[in-house]
């Protein structure tokens, strides 16, 4: 599981292998929320061997609805986010006033918990740099009660997961392989 990717990691990116160990149990987010933005945060970073990992690593953690509230998370955040950052770079106020004429329905009706979702739409809005999208969800999570070291918890276990991709694609480019985990 994520033995073979934190094994897999070059000792450059030491400061990452032990980030995601020590993120993996502080216990500033609960076990379900750690481990779904574990695995939204790989979807986003788009890294093969790190996404099994994660999931598989998830599994044996949480529920499996919580693994497709993370999963719901990302193939919507895919879309949101692109739409929304367009809207900030446009720089053209007319486009905010058009509806955006986007189906999202899973935003207000998750697979499981909608706070966890929010989460987890949090973690990818990060990856994908949306400004926009990171603060609705930062907003809709405090209304929720979470604390600014809950959001911030996610964030730095979202960073590490994409940092950990980015190596691990740019080993792969380099050596002509892929890291496949078990």
């Amino acid at each position: 599981m994520l033995d073979t990717i934190k094994n897999a990691l070059p000792p450059f990116a030491k400061d990452l292998k032990l980030n995601l160990s020590s993120l993996l149990c502080e216990e500033v987010l609960n076990p379900t929320q750690r481990y779904g933005v574990l695995v939204a945060s790989a979807l986003a970073a788009k890294n093969a061997g790190l996404i099994r990992a994660a999931v598989a690593e998830a599994a044996a953690n949480i529920n499996a609805s919580e693994i497709e509230n993370a999963k719901a998370a990302n193939a919507i955040m895919g879309m949101t986010n692109i739409y929304y950052r367009f809207l900030h770079m446009a720089k053209d106020a007319e486009f905010g006033k058009m509806p955006a004429g986007l189906r999202m329905q899973i935003i207000g009706n998750p697979p499981a918990d909608k706070h966890n979702f929010e989460l987890y739409a949090l973690a990818v809005s990060a990856v994908n740099g949306c400004e926009f999208c990171v603060a609705a969800h930062v907003n809709e999570l405090k209304k929720a009660g979470l604390s600014h070291p809950q959001i911030q918890a996610a964030i730095r276990l979202s960073a590490t997961v994409h940092a950990i991709a980015g190596v691990l694609e740019s080993e792969a480019a380099l050596n002509g392989t892929l890291v496949q985990a078990a």
